[in-house]
């Protein structure tokens, strides 16, 4: 696959099927370009030109070219005579923003209106994984929230935690087999006064879960089937799901919480380390198509 191509030929098909090759934008003359400062000016306040100019990724010629004309149309003013003033709309300003504004709405929803609802969702979450994979990963951690596992979502960790150690390790469908009894004896047996489980949504996708469950033991808890998507790790998403797991834990009771994984998976252990787990046993097996060493770690949650 030649990836370089394969971005230029999507650009190509959605400038167009969006309009941005058009002259002016819907119920407007503006440009993109001139769009985009008004929006910025609209939604984001008064600011500096260079602020704008950060914010655009524009050339600082560009913005003075584009305010010049804005001024000359009585959109925009300075809020206080000066080169260094913030720019700021003018009454006729935010009325050609919000009949530009409106103009786009109504394109979208021309664009959106043959897609079933399924279909729209599923444009969306495209939408946000092209986001999170090209934005900058710089603030992305305050997006994270963990919630429950809803409808699908144990079908998600299954198939996402299949295809990953499968890509990563070789692990066999004999893996897949085994996440599917854990998962459905879960599902099945949940209890809410030992149980709980997390998903790691970064947003409105899921990338990562984890699951505390009951033992044989009253007094002992288990940490299962930790993972993070590769797109999210580096953003602390492991940490805060184990962390979860563990004052979830302590709060339903439980003296100690155990956990079983292999030495490969390096970066779960460090996770496990730093948040205090002692590993307790080291046993050689064959599982999933490998020779692997399995651990046993444990977690005192009480002095």
């Amino acid at each position: 696959m030649d990836a370089v191509a394969e971005i230029r030929s999507f650009n190509r098909f959605y400038t167009g099927r969006i309009g941005l090759l058009d002259e002016h934008l819907p119920n407007t003359d503006f440009s993109l370009a001139e769009a985009r400062v008004v929006y910025e000016l609209a939604t984001g306040g008064d600011r500096p030109a260079a602020e704008l100019c950060r914010k655009l990724g524009m050339d600082k010629a560009h913005l003075s070219r584009i305010a010049a004309r804005f001024r000359a149309r009585g959109l925009i003013a300075a809020k206080v005579p000066g080169r260094q003033s913030p720019l700021a709309l003018t009454e006729a300003g935010r009325a050609a923003f919000a009949a530009a504004d409106q103009g786009s709405r109504m394109r979208m929803e021309h664009l959106l209106a043959p897609l079933n609802p399924d279909s729209q969702a599923a444009l969306i979450k495209s939408m946000r994984q092209v986001r999170r994979l090209l934005d900058p990963r710089k603030g992305r951690a305050a997006q994270l929230r963990l919630r429950p596992p809803g409808p699908g979502d144990l079908g998600w960790v299954i198939h996402r935690q299949s295809l990953l150690y499968h890509r990563d390790y070789g692990w066999d469908m004999s893996f897949e087999g085994l996440l599917a009894e854990i998962l459905g004896r879960y599902a099945s047996g949940f209890d809410p006064a030992r149980e709980d489980g997390w998903i790691a949504d970064l947003e409105g996708s899921p990338v990562g879960s984890i699951f505390l469950m009951k033992s044989e033991d009253p007094q002992i808890a288990r940490l299962r089937l930790l993972h993070v998507e590769p797109e999210a790790r580096g953003l602390g998403v492991g940490t805060r799901l184990v962390h979860a797991c563990i004052d979830r834990a302590q709060k339903l009771g439980y003296r100690q919480l155990t956990l079983w994984t292999n030495d490969i998976l390096i970066s779960a252990r460090r996770i496990y380390q730093a948040a205090g787990f002692r590993m307790i046993k080291v046993e050689a097996h064959r599982s999933f198509g490998k020779n692997l060493v399995g651990q046993t770690w444990i977690l005192d949650l009480v002095d």
